[in-house]
């Protein structure tokens, strides 16, 4: 089973998914592999992201790029739109799937067995919200690991 967190009342997604990520990225223990992570979300989310992810931190560098990009295998941050893109299988490790959207996946169990820890980031917007808890309860009817993350109180 996966382990899911889900990180709720976040106020700004997209600021919130770069210092997010920047926390899984630069967690990796000295002389381990880098952990791949994949990040989830709508269109225009993502071609914002991918601009505060070049420019989020004046000393930092969150290599990144787009699933369909060519260096997509040797990058250690993906951003894609589909859950299913067959693209998905040129990258070599999936360790940790970052979901910014409303849209439930398709098949949750594939997605569990392909990524041992899922952080779904839900907003303070009553649709995304509602959205959230709906992939909630989901994932609890197929026996995940739950861990709720409460924003409003950080």
């Amino acid at each position: 089973m996966a382990r899911i967190d889900f990180h709720s009342n976040v106020s700004n997604k997209l600021e919130y998914a770069c210092r997010l990520t920047r926390k899984i990225w630069s967690a990796t223990p000295t002389g381990q592999p880098v952990r791949n992570i994949v990040m989830v979300g709508e269109k225009v989310d993502l071609m914002r992201l991918d601009e505060l992810l070049w420019t989020f931190g004046a000393s930092e560098f969150l290599p990144h790029c787009f699933i369909e990009d060519d260096a997509a295998a040797e990058t250690p941050i993906v951003l894609t739109h589909d859950f299913s893109s067959p693209a998905l299988a040129n990258v070599p490790n999936a360790d940790v799937l970052i979901h910014l959207g409303m849209r439930m996946p398709k098949d949750v169990a594939a997605l569990a067995t392909r990524f041992p820890r899922i952080v779904e980031v839900v907003t303070v917007n009553d649709a995304e919200r509602l959205a959230g808890r709906e992939r909630y309860k989901a994932y609890r009817d197929l026996g995940h690991e739950l861990h709720n993350f409460d924003q409003s109180k950080a």
